[in-house]
């Protein structure tokens, strides 16, 4: 079981980056798969997740309007698409996984976590 966060990188501020988490060894079918952040001395905030039972979303006041969470399940993937990123975005974002389905955005609530990708922000 393994999930693979990948698309981070270095943009300038306005810019865009589409964040990827693609699992292996399950699928995301009737899990709720989550996105959080931990930027240089800051505690891991939930940035997004969504429901892959009835497609329900969260996103934090912070980034509401400008990321977007969607799954791919014929590629077993899900992406957080970010817009307009800020210098306060700059962080590693790890996406989760919780087959249950329930968890929200509370990262204790997952039980499968990707490595991390950095995204940093210049201003």
């Amino acid at each position: 079981v393994q999930l693979q966060a990948s698309g981070g990188g270095l943009v300038q501020s306005g810019g865009s980056l589409r964040l990827s988490c693609t699992a292996s060894g399950f699928t995301l079918d009737l899990n709720a798969i989550g996105w959080f952040r931990q930027g240089p001395e800051k505690k891991r905030e939930g940035v997004s997740c969504i429901s892959n039972t009835d497609g329900s979303t969260y996103y934090s006041d912070s980034v509401k309007g400008r990321f977007t969470i969607s799954i791919n399940n014929a590629k077993n993937t899900v992406y957080l698409q970010m817009n307009s990123l800020e210098p306060e975005d700059t962080a590693v974002y790890y996406c989760a996984a919780d087959p249950s389905g329930s968890a929200g955005s509370n990262s204790g609530d997952y039980d499968y976590w990707g490595q991390g990708t950095q995204v940093t922000v210049s201003s």
